[in-house]
């Protein structure tokens, strides 16, 4: 497996610089980190007393890596998963937070092996993804990659605003349905037709 810090700069790079869309939940962001995420570890690098998009807009690349590694991999426990599904994970759970191990445990479940659902990476749930990597180490990457991609489609299917971030303006496969097939085998990433024939229903 990759170093963990190799993971971060790659999982900064797919963020990009600073953003402040306002279909986005997330707010002004950095190098992927939020602005809530900033005022939860109170980060006011401005020194005004409060933390705002400025402070946003002062947070540096090495900063937004350090901070993913210690709150979005060290205290989840992801590097106690199997190796080959850390990149994965870290990466999502960049992305969405708890919602990355709760649709590990899912798939988990429909692998079907008892775990809860609670987005908490415990003694179950690695002891599960531990059983699950010896049963399918062929698979279980490619299986959670295509268990994000529909996270991601099932969004958009939810909010019209965030269809943007699954398809792109020219038709095609967007920021999140790309990033999720970094993650998959060529193989089962979606054709054209496919992605265009499930997408359809968005007019």
């Amino acid at each position: 497996m990759q170093a963990v810090r190799k993971i971060a700069e790659q999982i900064v790079t797919r963020e990009g610089g600073y953003v402040n869309d306002p279909d986005d939940p997330g707010g002004a962001t950095q190098f992927g980190v939020t602005i809530h995420t900033m005022r939860r570890l109170g980060l006011d690098l401005t020194g005004d007393g409060q933390v705002s998009a400025a402070d946003v807009k002062a947070l540096s690349r090495d900063q937004a890596i350090d901070i993913f590694i210690q709150h979005y991999f060290d205290r989840p426990r992801i590097g106690a998963l199997p190796a080959p599904l850390q990149a994965s994970v870290f990466d999502m759970y960049v992305n969405a937070g708890a919602n990355a191990v709760k649709i590990l445990q899912q798939l988990l479940r429909d692998m079907g092996i008892d775990v809860t659902v609670d987005g908490v990476l415990g003694p179950q749930t690695l002891s599960a993804a531990a059983q699950a990597m010896a049963a399918a180490p062929d698979h279980l990457v490619d299986a959670y990659g295509i268990a994000r991609r529909n996270y991601y489609f099932q969004l958009a299917d939810k909010r019209p605003a965030s269809r943007k971030y699954a398809r792109a303006r020219s038709g095609g496969k967007g920021g999140w349905i790309k990033r999720a097939e970094e993650f998959i085998a060529p193989q089962f990433h979606l054709s054209d037709t496919a992605f265009q024939q499930r997408v359809a229903a968005w007019a």
